[in-house]
């Protein structure tokens, strides 16, 4: 089934519009649930929560990318619960990494006040990602939005996992000098 027809199932709210989307997308959110949690049990229920935050914003929202509305709704679950079981302990799936990875594209005095600045700031790295020549972006965005692993990349772009590291690691130094440039911090 085509995604517009989802879509529209939601709309006239229709429960076989949940069963269509776990079937087109549920090892899709899966993964990348279970790439944040590193914990199959938990990823399903991300998963399932999606269907119902779906469900609960379809109407009034009519996403014209489904597979990105929904990769965005289960990132968003699932770094709620990392968040929730890793309130008293630091580690697990690769969540930590990365946020320690990107934490050094970031001055550590710098604080996003508001909610303005975050959209901002998310616009400003989105730029930047484009800016990039295709495999580099691509290498990015499995790390920093899927949270894959460096092995898994390395696997899926034919390179050493060490190979993937530097490529993540000199892209990083990009993004920090780009946002330094553009005012993020001095």
């Amino acid at each position: 089934m085509e995604d517009f027809e989802i879509v529209e199932l939601y709309w006239s709210r229709n429960p076989e519009a949940i069963r269509e989307t776990s079937h087109k997308y549920g090892a899709y959110c899966f993964s990348i649930a279970n790439n944040i949690l590193d914990d199959s049990g938990d990823a399903e229920e991300c998963v399932n929560d999606t269907w119902m935050r779906a469900w609960n914003a379809m109407p009034p929202q009519r996403p014209a990318r489904l597979r990105l509305f929904l990769a965005k709704i289960t990132r968003g679950i699932a770094f709620n619960k990392a968040s929730a079981k890793n309130a008293d302990r630091r580690g697990g799936g690769q969540l930590p990494l990365i946020l320690d990875e990107l934490a050094e594209c970031i001055e550590s005095g710098t604080r996003v006040e508001t909610e303005v600045d975050a959209r901002e700031l998310g616009r400003c790295i989105n730029k930047f990602v484009r800016s990039l020549p295709q495999r580099e972006g691509d290498i990015f965005i499995r790390r920093c939005f899927f949270t894959e692993s460096a092995a898994v990349i390395g696997r899926r772009f034919g390179l050493t996992e060490n190979n993937v590291s530097v490529i993540l690691s000199r892209t990083r130094r990009k993004l920090r000098a780009y946002l330094k440039k553009e005012g993020w911090f001095k």
